[in-house]
C-alpha cells in the first residue's frame, strides 16, 4: 500500500521527548541543550541518527530565552550544513510551524525538517533560590523565516480595570458566562472543574514525560491553599499551566520518500492528514458571544473533514489545556463528549506547559499513543491570543483518503464572530456578560465585562469586599449593575 503514496507524502518519523529534575544549576543543560537532546532522542526513535545530518529546515517557536536564531545553531550541532531557520515569536500557534514544515514536505520544496522546542525554567528558578548564575548557550543571529503576531490582543482598558497582563483572569471571565450557558451554580461548577482536573491528573500520572506524575484529589485542586493559591476565582494554581519546568520536544517529519531511502521502520511512520488554523484575534471585552468559540468550531470540523474522520472515529484528543474554559470550549465546538478523555498528555499543570512549546509536547505524546493503536487517529488543538486563535492538526497512523491539507480559515471565522463596540469608561445601567475576581497576594479586585442598553461594551471593576464576597458565591452573568467611570457597583 506505502507503494502507492506520492513520494512527497510527509509523515512524522521522530519524536524526541526530554525531561529534566536536575537540582543543580550550573550542572543541568539549560533550554538549547534540552532541544539538542530532544533531536537526537527523535533521531533514536525514528532508528536513524543520519536524519540529523540532512535536515532541510528548523522551526522552533520562540521561548523565554534569548537565542537569536535556534535553528541554525541546533542544525549545527546536529551536522546539518545548509537548513532555513524559522523563529516563530509568541502569539504565533505553534501548529502553525507544524502544518507549514508538512505543508513544504507535500509541495516538494523540502524532504526533512525538524520542529523543536524547549524550556528551561526550572533551572532557572532553582538558580534564584541558590543564588547561582549557570551559563547559557550563545546562539546568535538572525533566522532565515522570523514569524510574528499581526496585533496584540490585550487591551489597555483591560488591563486597567484589574485584569493585569496575566492570561488567567480573561480566561476566568469567559468561565463564568460558560458556567452559566451550562446552567450550573458556583458550588456545583466549581466541583465539575475539580473532578476534571483530577481525572487530567490521573492521566498525567500514566505519562512517562508529564513533570508532575502523581494523581491529585478533586478537593486539593478546588481548594485554596498555600500551596495551591486562588489565582483567579474560580481558577486555583491547579487550573493553570505549569511554566517552571524543564522540558523539550523534538519532531522529525519526512516525506515518505526520505523515510523509505533511510529505512525508517513503517511501525514508525505517522501521518499528517491535516493542518488547520485561524488567525483572526478579537479582544475579549468585544466577543458578543463569551461562551462559544466560533474558531475552534470551524478550523477543527474542517480539520477533521478534511481528514475524512468522523468526530466518533476519534481514537485519541488533546484539547488545548492552558485554562479550564480552553479545553470545555474545543470538546462543546467539536462534540466531543464528557466520557472521552480531553488530553493525552495529562494537561499543562501536572504535565507541563513549557512557554510557547506545549503543542509540540502534546503532539509527541499523541504520535506515541497513536503507534500503540495501529489505525488509530488523533486531534491535536492550539490557541493562541486567548482562546481567540486556534490551530488542529489530525494525525493518523494510516495515510489519509486524499493528500495532506493544510487551510488557513481567518477570513471564515472573521465573518462568523459577532463582536460588540466597545465604550470608553461609561456611566450608567449594565448588565453582567462575565466576571471575575482576580488575586494579587492579599489584594483582591473584583473584575466584570457589562453590556450596555445601547449595544456597547465595557470593563469594570470594585475593591469592595461585600461585592467581591458576592461575585465569589454567586451566579451573576445577566445580573444589572452600575457603571461610573470604570467602578463597578450593584444595584
Amino acid at each position: 500500500m506505502d507503494a502507492d503514496l506520492d513520494p512527497r507524502t510527509p509523515v512524522l518519523v521522530g519524536v524526541g521527548l526530554v525531561e529534566q529534575h536536575e537540582e543543580d544549576p550550573t550542572v543541568a543543560r539549560d533550554a538549547f541543550g534540552l532541544m539538542l537532546a530532544a533531536a537526537h532522542a527523535a533521531a533514536a526513535d525514528a532508528g536513524n541518527p543520519e536524519l540529523l545530518r540532512q535536515i532541510d529546515l528548523v522551526a522552533v517557536p520562540r521561548g523565554q530565552w534569548r537565542y537569536g536564531d535556534p535553528g541554525r545553531h541546533l542544525a549545527a550541532a546536529l551536522g546539518s550544513a545548509r537548513v532555513t531557520s524559522v523563529l516563530a515569536l509568541v502569539g504565533v500557534l505553534q501548529q502553525t510551524l507544524i502544518g507549514e514544515a508538512c505543508r513544504r514536505i507535500a509541495d516538494g520544496t523540502i524532504e526533512l525538517a525538524l520542529v523543536t522546542g524547549g524550556e528551561a525554567r526550572y533551572r532557572r528558578l532553582r538558580e534564584r533560590i541558590l543564588d547561582v548564575r549557570a551559563s547559557d548557550t550563545v546562539a546568535d543571529g538572525e533566522p532565515d523565516e522570523l514569524l510574528e503576531p499581526t496585533a496584540e490582543i490585550v487591551l489597555g482598558s483591560e488591563m486597567a480595570a484589574g485584569l493585569g497582563s496575566m492570561a488567567v483572569g480573561y480566561y476566568a471571565i469567559i468561565e463564568s458566562a460558560l458556567r452559566a450557558a451550562q446552567g450550573l451554580g458556583v458550588e456545583a461548577h466549581r466541583d465539575r472543574l475539580a473532578a476534571m482536573y483530577h481525572r487530567f491528573s490521573e492521566i498525567a500520572a500514566a505519562n512517562p514525560h508529564a513533570w508532575r506524575r502523581e494523581a491529585v484529589s478533586p478537593e486539593v485542586v478546588r481548594g485554596p491553599s498555600r500551596a495551591n493559591p486562588m489565582l483567579a476565582f474560580p481558577y486555583t494554581k491547579l487550573h493553570n499551566s505549569s511554566w517552571n519546568v524543564d522540558q523539550a520536544a523534538a519532531l522529525l517529519l519526512c516525506s515518505v520518500r526520505r523515510a523509505m531511502v533511510l529505512g525508517v521502520p513503517r511501525s514508525q511512520w505517522v501521518f499528517p492528514l491535516a493542518s488547520t488554523e485561524t488567525n483572526h484575534m478579537t479582544s475579549l471585552s468585544e466577543r458578543a458571544e463569551l461562551a462559544s468559540c466560533p474558531g475552534a468550531r470551524i478550523a477543527g470540523r474542517r480539520a477533521l473533514e478534511l481528514g475524512g474522520v468522523d468526530p466518533a472515529q476519534l481514537s485519541l484528543v488533546e484539547l488545548y489545556t492552558c485554562f479550564p474554559a480552553a479545553v470545555q470550549l474545543h470538546a462543546q465546538e467539536l462534540g466531543i463528549p464528557d466520557s472521552m478523555d480531553w488530553t493525552v498528555t495529562g494537561a499543562m499543570p501536572f504535565a507541563g506547559g513549557p512557554f510557547n512549546s506545549y503543542v509540540l509536547q502534546s503532539t509527541g505524546r499523541m504520535i506515541e499513543l497513536l503507534r500503540q493503536r495501529p489505525g488509530s487517529t488523533g486531534l491535536v488543538s492550539s490557541v493562541s491570543g486567548v482562546l481567540t486563535k486556534q490551530g488542529f492538526g489530525l494525525w493518523s497512523t494510516a495515510a489519509g483518503p486524499g493528500p495532506f491539507a493544510s487551510v488557513d480559515l481567518t477570513d471564515e471565522v472573521a465573518n462568523a464572530t459577532a463582536t460588540r463596540p466597545l465604550a470608553n469608561r461609561p456611566s450608567g445601567p449594565a448588565t453582567i456578560a462575565g466576571y471575575t475576581v482576580v488575586y494579587s497576594g492579599e489584594t483582591q479586585r473584583g473584575v466584570a465585562l457589562a453590556d450596555l442598553p445601547d449595544g456597547y461594551r465595557a470593563m469594570a471593576g470594585t475593591s469592595d469586599p461585600a461585592s467581591i464576597e458576592r461575585m465569589e458565591r454567586e451566579q451573576l452573568c445577566g445580573w444589572p449593575v452600575e457603571l461610573h467611570n470604570g467602578e463597578l457597583r450593584f444595584t
